[in-house]
């Protein structure tokens, strides 16, 4: 899964986490992006087996999506929290924590888990 896809996924993870009911519009706002850019994700990550939609447009994870969209929170989770331990400022630290998490090592991220379970 590309980049763009995992962000539109931990949105769409976060947003079933709030609200009740998540639809394209909901996506769109919270990213901050066109509704077409989102109508066009949606359908990737409907082919793709991560969401579902039904007839009048709201969406919810699969299985597939729901694991998929946990492990790209923890991540981003997981990053955040070890940058703030080092310092950096927290709006600093989700920005960076967003990039990291698409490209880090699963060794990496293991490594940095542990290390902060145990200093926690």
């Amino acid at each position: 899964m590309k980049e763009s896809g995992e962000m539109y996924l931990e949105s769409i993870y976060v947003l079933c986490d709030k609200k009740k009911t998540v639809r394209s519009i909901d996506v769109a706002e919270h990213m901050n992006f066109s509704k077409p850019s989102v109508s066009r994700a949606v359908g990737l990550l409907k082919k793709d087996g991560y969401i579902n939609v039904d007839k009048d447009g709201y969406i919810s994870l699969t299985e597939l999506g729901r694991e998929k969209s946990k492990s790209i929170f923890e991540r981003h989770t997981v990053l955040t929290k070890m940058l703030l331990s080092l310092g950096v400022d927290e709006e600093t630290a989700d920005e960076d924590a967003c990039r990291m998490e698409h490209v880090i090592s699963e060794k990496t991220f293991d490594a940095m888990k542990n290390y902060l379970a145990q200093n926690e």
